[in-house]
């Protein structure tokens, strides 16, 4: 029988991270990292922006939920749960209009538990509150490995459906049907393998976007589908020498993409555009399935084919 290691925790994580602000903050950020935290919680979780700020705070991670276009916050505090901790959670939760606010704190205390208990059992349709804690473990010589424990979740993550079968109307019901098909379609029917294996099943709403990470914090891939049209596209957030950088490669990248993309620069709005439309009718339920391989491939190709002239860029800064 082979020998088995003893698994031991590490309990001072500042011999990992020395400050949670920076070290962690930069650490979590990473796609691989960000992974094992969106595997804990159940959301496809994509940062978007690190220290981004709310008057004298700031949200460690501002970041978005793919599929459903949540916007999320990400709150690190190594130290024992504190009320000064969840006051600066709830004033930066408003100040960017949060749906889903993840508290992570090494040990969460019984009070701060039944509070973030209590704001779940109130809160509206779509929004939400993780308390989880961050672990370390070791065996023997072996390097480091983080483990997040959720410790409370929403109390209702079927809200949406409940609203969408008492608010919405007929086109939001048929958006709602639509990305439900889809990610049957994507996920159990295996026409696309790397999109398979590349993301996980979001909670469907009636959204008309869905958001899909890329792995580079600020990048983003962004499905939208209007009653007679899919648009296939590239987000940048704040990063203008990226978005001019990828112009300057736009023959090549519309070459190896098959595509011819409108190049968006939005002066004035935080954020610039890369996309491509299709003709295709919501309504039309017999071409769904073709209208959701398109969807599959256009994400796989933008990821990869931007993703490389993308790496090109920070390499050379």
């Amino acid at each position: 029988m082979a020998a088995l290691g003893r698994l031991e925790e590490i309990t001072d994580l500042r011999a990992v991270w020395q400050n949670d602000a920076k070290d962690f903050t930069e650490w979590l950020a990473k796609e691989e990292n960000m992974n094992i935290l969106s595997h804990a919680a159940g959301l496809e979780i994509s940062a978007e922006e690190t220290q981004s700020p709310v008057g004298k705070y700031h949200a460690d991670i501002l970041a978005s939920e793919s599929g459903t276009n949540r916007k999320i916050i990400i709150i690190n505090n190594f130290s024992q749960t504190e009320d000064s901790s969840l006051g600066r959670l709830m004033t930066l939760a408003a100040g960017k209009n949060a749906d889903v606010v993840i508290w992570i704190v090494h040990h969460a205390n019984e009070e701060h538990k039944a509070a973030v208990e209590w704001l779940n059992s109130r809160t509206g349709n779509s929004t939400g509150i993780f308390l989880c804690e961050i672990k370390l473990f070791r065996i023997g010589d072996s390097e480091p490995a983080a483990k997040f424990e959720i410790i409370s979740r929403p109390n209702n993550w079927a809200k949406e459906v409940r609203k969408i079968s008492e608010d919405a109307t007929n086109i939001e019901k048929l958006r709602f049907d639509y990305w439900n098909a889809f990610q049957d379609y994507a996920f159990d029917g295996g026409s696309n393998p790397k999109f398979a294996a590349s993301y996980r099943r979001w909670q469907t709403s009636s959204n008309y976007g869905v958001v899909f990470g890329t792995g580079r914090p600020g990048v983003s891939i962004i499905i939208a589908k209007t009653r007679d049209e899919i648009e296939a596209g590239l987000n940048i957030a704040d990063d203008s020498e990226l978005f001019t950088y990828l112009f300057t490669r736009k023959d090549e990248i519309e070459s190896e993409c098959g595509m011819n993309f409108d190049w968006l620069e939005l002066p004035g709005k935080k954020g610039n555009r890369i996309r491509v439309k299709k003709s295709a009718l919501i309504t039309d339920k017999s071409s769904w399935p073709n209208q959701f391989d398109w969807i599959m491939s256009s994400v796989i190709n933008i990821r990869e084919i931007f993703g490389k002239y993308i790496k090109e860029s920070d390499n050379e800064q």
